[in-house]
């Protein structure tokens, strides 16, 4: 199954649509100025052609209701045509893209499939079944996030402060290498919090932080070190600046 072959079978479709509706306002308007004119005859003879001209656009309308019905969205997805498709279209965009059905990630982005076959792009439903226009839909949403403003220094002073809160809780020395997912815990507390900024969000924020390098530097004179990049349970993934991969696990201000 191809959406694409669905799309320009109904483009087709609206080709003839499009030529037979303009084709309704164009007797319509006529049949309004013979009428104000006193012209019944001709007013007759538009009636009849514009009465053939509607038979002609429900009959296309009744085509494209038929031809869209007989496309199992569902099946499409469960089969694996969409994934395949979809990731087609990751490539071909440049967006990474990481994982298998049903789910996937194109950081910061989490996309996934349900039992029901419906798509959530971070936990959000979205009606879109077309993989070309869904991963632009991704695209548009990383080139946004990519523009938004972004303090780092702010940033990593709000992270240092959770990891001095972290460090007294443990009774650990300063410029101990410290969890980031430990960290997210101390940033934020409360669980109601986490649905507004989530893990994802936090993991985009470190990855413009670590796009800074070390050109960052706290009031009290302290940098940042990150840990080495090491795929694991305690990592956060994220893409730097040049959209390579890396598994942030570990960070000390010193």
């Amino acid at each position: 199954m191809d959406y694409e072959d669905l799309f320009i079978q109904y483009q087709n479709l609206e080709k003839s649509l499009k030529d037979k509706t303009k084709l309704v306002m164009k007797l319509q308007k006529a049949i309004a100025k013979e009428m104000e004119g006193g012209d019944l005859a001709k007013c007759i003879t538009d009636t009849a052609s514009m009465k053939r001209a509607s038979e002609e656009v429900t009959a296309l309308l009744e085509q494209i209701e038929l031809l869209v019905a007989s496309f199992d969205h569902r099946e499409y997805l469960r089969c694996g045509d969409f994934a395949e498709q979809m990731l087609l279209q990751c490539k071909e965009n440049a967006v990474d893209v990481k994982g298998t059905f049903p789910n996937f990630e194109m950081f910061p982005y989490k996309l996934r499939i349900d039992s029901n076959m419906d798509i959530f792009l971070d936990g959000r439903k979205i009606p879109c079944y077309r993989p070309g226009t869904l991963v632009q839909v991704i695209k548009k949403g990383q080139e946004k996030l990519l523009k938004a403003s972004f303090n780092a220094t702010r940033f990593a002073t709000e992270l240092a402060s959770a990891y001095d809160l972290l460090l007294a809780h443990l009774g650990k020395p300063l410029g101990s290498d410290q969890y980031l997912k430990k960290l997210y815990e101390y940033m934020v507390p409360m669980g109601r919090s986490r649905k507004e900024y989530d893990l994802q969000s936090y993991a985009f924020d470190l990855a413009r932080l670590y796009a800074e390098g070390s050109s960052v530097e706290l009031k009290d004179g302290r940098r940042i070190q990150w840990g080495p990049s090491r795929e694991g349970k305690t990592s956060i993934r994220i893409l730097d600046g040049n959209g390579v991969e890396q598994h942030l696990s570990t960070i000390r201000f010193y």
